[in-house]
């Protein structure tokens, strides 16, 4: 099958790299496009009660961190990365609306322990 856009999925750990070479020897062959996507959590989500913490603080700091490292890992990757996508909330969701909007046919990820 030839891919055309190929997502992946990546939690910026190590191993996330390791998920990006699969997908770029996999779109290689077809010249198809990689994307990256990160979803995190929804921080207000979490946080029903009292507590003392800035949201909006922590979840700037966090999306640019996140910015940051997907960036980081566009750059190492061996291969053009067509997008660099964060998304916070579900996942199947969040990954839904990108595989619709970005008309992605292959989604690649990894499996983690609390996956």
């Amino acid at each position: 099958m030839a891919y055309k856009h190929i997502l992946v999925t990546v939690d910026l750990s190590p191993e996330s790299k390791t998920l990006v070479d699969k997908a770029v020897s996999m779109a290689k062959p077809y010249n198809a496009k990689v994307s990256l996507i990160h979803v995190d959590v929804n921080y207000s989500d979490l946080y029903t009660g009292l507590i003392d913490v800035n949201l909006g603080d922590m979840e700037q700091r966090i999306t640019k961190e996140t910015h940051h490292a997907l960036t980081k890992l566009a750059k190492e990757a061996d291969y053009k990365i067509e997008k660099e996508l964060s998304g916070r909330g579900d996942l199947g969701q969040v990954l839904v609306d990108a595989i619709k909007e970005y008309k992605v046919d292959l989604v690649v990820c990894g499996h983690h322990q609390d996956f």
